[in-house]
């Protein structure tokens, strides 16, 4: 029940960030901020699908312990993409409030070069089906804290300038990192944890959601 049940879901929601992005990308015209978008949505649903699809063929025939090797390297990748897609976000950000802060941007910068070095440590031990979990806390701090980095800036300028469309953008991001950290923190000792990746993903996809909407919007004529 569990392999068809994740299997469908995996399927559906890679699916949909990736044609997602496709659309933005091709309907941008000319809008960095739309492109960046469906750049953003498009390296999400790629770099998920490193792990995800691994994990359904392991789940849908001999079991998660026969395929570490597939199933760490697709962690890996997925560490990696999803550093990548919120230092795209943070450019989002500016482009959207016109705002060229070097000192955000420096944080930024420094927090995923830190958090993908931790990743290309040898210490994570990917391949293995027991990872030390000390280094999986240890290249989850930068990337935690690039977060909540995000989360202040997009609350602080959605509010500002009262941008409804992504008034609740810091809300999604809050989100997804609420459900991911007792997954990297519990999982192992208790995988019914690992279920909060599904509203962990789904909060990703309002994200880009809230990107496709607007854009959307932006195309509809005013009358």
């Amino acid at each position: 029940m569990q392999a068809i049940f994740e299997t469908l879901f995996d399927i559906v929601y890679l699916c949909t960030v990736i044609t997602l992005g496709v659309m933005m990308i091709v309907k941008s015209q000319g809008r960095n901020e739309i492109r960046l978008f469906g750049i953003m949505a498009v390296v999400l649903g790629c770099g998920d699908a490193f792990h995800l699809i691994p994990r359904a063929y392991a789940l849908c025939t001999d079991g998660l312990a026969a395929h570490a090797v597939s199933l760490g390297l697709g962690k890996f990748i997925t560490s990696i993409s999803m550093t990548i897609f919120y230092v795209i976000l943070y450019h989002i950000w500016q482009q959207r409030y016109h705002k060229q802060n070097k000192e955000f941007m420096a944080a930024v910068y420094i927090l995923a070069i830190a958090r993908v070095l931790l990743c290309f440590m040898p210490q994570n031990d990917w391949f293995s089906a027991d990872a030390p979990l000390s280094w999986g806390i240890a290249r989850n701090i930068p990337f935690a804290i690039l977060g909540i980095l995000l989360i202040v800036l997009f609350f602080r300028e959605a509010s500002k300038t009262n941008d409804k469309a992504f008034r609740f953008m810091w809300l999604a991001i809050t989100l997804s990192f609420l459900f991911y950290i007792p997954v990297v923190l519990f999982s192992s000792a208790f995988p019914i944890v690992g279920m909060l990746m599904i509203p962990k993903t789904l909060a990703y996809v309002w994200i880009v959601w809230m990107g496709f909407q607007d854009m959307r919007c932006a195309e509809t004529p005013k009358r």
